[in-house]
């Protein structure tokens, strides 16, 4: 699994002009699922965006993670992180999991994170959507789990 997360003070997600996910301060994850990908990734990668400590303290370090600061988490399927631009100029989405496997892991990521206690908002699998974000910072690291 791949994810890229971004610290933000406030994140949405629209799908045909409805509101279906927000946050305020917390962290954005664009989240790709490849084959083979297990639920052992998405454990992995829901307690490490958890644990992460991304947020600054009062000295203005990175000191403290999304519980500390009371942040939420806006996650958001993105089957183009699978993507290969090595060859030519057209991406290849060959690593990308099928659709149904897509879908059951990156809804066991979401229950991952919820489960480490934050509150988690999410777009819908495969619809097309507009994220809206504001990093803050900016502040954005890549995770993959294999």
């Amino acid at each position: 699994m791949k994810a890229v997360i971004q610290r933000v003070s406030s994140a949405s997600v629209t799908v045909a002009g409805r509101l279906v996910g927000q946050i305020d301060q917390g962290i954005m994850v664009l989240v790709g699922v490849e084959k083979g990908d297990v639920e052992a990734s998405a454990d992995w990668l829901a307690e490490k965006i958890v644990g992460l400590r991304i947020f600054e303290d009062g000295d203005g370090k990175m000191n403290r993670s999304l519980k500390d600061v009371n942040g939420a988490v806006l996650a958001v399927s993105q089957f183009t992180l699978a993507g290969n631009c090595d060859k030519g100029r057209r991406p290849s989405f060959d690593t990308a999991a099928p659709a149904e496997e897509g879908k059951r892991l990156y809804d066991y990521f979401v229950e991952a994170l919820r489960r480490q206690g934050v509150p988690v908002q999410t777009g819908i699998f495969q619809a097309d959507m507009q994220v809206a974000l504001v990093n803050d910072g900016p502040v954005t690291f890549i995770l993959e789990r294999r």
